[in-house]
């Protein structure tokens, strides 16, 4: 495992309150960036500047988190530790590090009341590597997949991760944050992890709902707002702002390929795409196309590599 040179991330875990955060640094000069977003329930800062047309040439972190709305503070602490170290943008006043941040929603998972916060969100930066831990760690600390029948019935998730060489020396590394309401699909197109039925095997939510087994007024308020799957899309291709936008929408199609249903009014699924382009250009299909493949495989990858927390079961315990 590793990434594009000079990308690291790095987590915050509380697994007693079952919540945390996951940040990514680009190279210290940051990185060109945008972003897709997708689904009815996102939770997010700072992505307006990710648009192509907003004047923000660089970022210089994306904080991915747990804590619902509340975690998106964690993003004040990434930004104390970019301007210690001396990264961001300059301005007359000094310098603005610019960090977009995304969450997913796991406050019934554990402890609602213990939130990532701004100490968490610089701890995550201090933790930073090229080898960081995968599976339910960080912003995957509470994740899970298959929510129709609720928690109880679902399987554990987390952090994953697939890489790729790019032509001409470039690589490109996907990282995905997996809490989603449907079901992840594995490579054969059967479900790899998903809502289980009271014998524990897997039932298909879109099955159930295309059968109308489960009619939508049978679900609990509060699990209609709890998914989202997050991937952050790193290079070192050289890449404008309006390729990485492109690159990020068509990486939403690896996530339909892994997850089912998806981007439903429950879920806010989000693609970041950073290029920091210290490796020669490469064709933004290419990139495309080789970030929906990975997208695909770091979604089945978050599920491969979690474990059993928060009373939910991973697939290594069923």
């Amino acid at each position: 495992m590793s990434f594009p040179d000079g990308f690291a991330v790095g987590h915050w875990t509380e697994r007693d309150a079952v919540t945390g955060c996951t940040v990514v640094l680009p190279p210290p000069d940051g990185a060109v960036a945008s972003a897709d977003v997708r689904g009815g329930g996102p939770g997010t800062r700072e992505i307006d500047l990710l648009d192509p047309l907003a004047n923000a040439a660089r970022i210089h972190a994306v904080l991915l988190t747990g804590g619902s709305a509340f975690g998106l503070g964690a993003a004040d602490g990434v930004m104390a530790w970019l301007e210690h170290e001396g990264r961001g943008y300059e301005t007359p006043g000094g310098l603005v590090p610019l960090v977009p941040a995304a969450v997913i929603y796991d406050l019934i998972t554990g402890d609602p009341n213990r939130r990532p916060g701004p100490a968490d969100g610089e701890a995550a930066c201090e933790a930073a590597s090229s080898e960081p831990e995968l599976g339910s760690v960080g912003a995957g600390t509470g994740a899970a997949v298959g929510k129709l029948r609720g928690r109880e019935f679902a399987v554990k998730a987390g952090v994953g991760l697939a890489e790729q060489h790019l032509p001409h020396g470039a690589k490109l590394t996907a990282l995905a944050v997996v809490n989603a309401f449907g079901d992840v699909i594995g490579e054969a197109g059967s479900i790899m992890a998903g809502t289980r039925g009271d014998d524990g095997t897997f039932i298909g939510t879109t099955q159930q709902l295309r059968t109308r087994l489960i009619e939508p007024p049978r679900y609990r308020i509060g699990e209609l707002t709890e998914n989202t799957t997050l991937v952050c899309l790193m290079t070192d291709a050289a890449l404008t702002k309006a390729e990485c936008g492109i690159v990020s929408k068509m990486a939403h199609a690896g996530m339909a390929r892994a997850v089912d249903p998806v981007h439903t009014a429950f879920d806010g699924d989000v693609v970041f795409t950073l290029a920091s382009g210290t490796a020669p250009t490469v064709d933004p299909v290419i990139v495309g196309v080789v970030g929906a493949a990975l997208t695909t495989e770091a979604i089945r990858d978050a599920c491969l590599k979690a474990t059993s927390l928060g009373g939910i079961p991973a697939l290594e315990d069923l």
